[in-house]
């Protein structure tokens, strides 16, 4: 891999606030899980947004109205999720969450690669697909026991007592974020002396906010994603790489 000057002078001084930091985080997006073969949600030519309205398929009120049709819409998405495996950017970070160069990992996603990856500290704010909950009596069930009944013969997931349609333990439109971790992500931004922001272009709220909530608290900022994000200008390190190069060559430079 080919690096400019300019990019090699980003990583370095990335690498040296890495080193130097008592305690980071690394808050993540969409774009870190694009190479494990889920696609995102936003990007301009192959985001899911793009060709379906969230409002009409992946709302709190389609799966209370038609039930059926949410998961028939869900089912390919789930299945890439639960069959995906880590890819090298997950890796990289939990090598150096290992090293103790990163102690909070803060993540969007629902796919839970980090915890298949090994990380030991992942705060889930939009849930996690691996889970499923019932509306009525708050039974929880994993979802890989619904994988060939729902996956395979296309029927949704029931509560085996209360026989209602389960719902999948992520967050959805009009739903509010977890208490629990929207309040650990909170806390660990504003204790963090240095938060990696990759592969999210900041644009999903609230969560976009928790690394501005850092930085107005004394942290520095690096961010790594293909895309320019609307708070490139607070941060000591801008690296517009992928982040299954970036990341990788991030940590090979940390531990240099």
């Amino acid at each position: 891999m080919i690096l400019s000057e300019d990019l090699i002078g980003e990583l370095d001084r990335a690498a040296t606030l890495i080193r130097s930091s008592r305690k980071a985080v690394a808050f993540t997006g969409a774009g870190i899980s694009v190479p494990s073969g889920i696609p995102d949600f936003r990007s301009a030519s192959t985001g899911l947004w793009k060709r379906f309205n969230p409002m009409e398929v992946a709302s709190l009120t389609a799966f209370r109205r038609r039930p059926e049709a949410f998961y028939q819409w869900l089912e390919p998405l789930a299945r890439q999720m639960l069959e995906a495996v880590p890819n090298a950017a997950h890796r990289a970070l939990v090598e150096l969450q290992t090293a103790g160069f990163v102690q909070t990992i803060i993540t969007q996603n629902i796919d839970g690669l980090f915890q298949k990856a090994g990380a030991v500290d992942v705060i889930e704010l939009h849930g996690n697909m691996d889970r499923m909950i019932c509306p009525r009596c708050h039974a929880v069930f994993n979802s890989r026991d619904f994988q060939v009944s729902w996956l395979d013969e296309h029927r949704p997931p029931r509560c085996s007592k209360c026989e209602v349609f389960l719902k999948p333990d992520i967050i959805l439109y009009e739903e509010m974020l977890p208490v629990d971790a929207w309040e650990q992500a909170e806390e660990a931004c504003e204790e963090a002396e240095l938060i990696l922001v990759a592969g999210t272009s900041l644009e999903v709220m609230p969560a976009a906010t928790l690394p501005l909530e850092g930085f107005h608290r004394g942290a520095k900022l690096i961010f790594m994603n293909l895309s320019s994000t609307q708070m490139d200008s607070l941060a000591e390190a801008v690296i517009p790489m992928d982040v299954a190069d970036g990341l990788p060559e991030l940590a090979r430079r940390v531990f240099a």
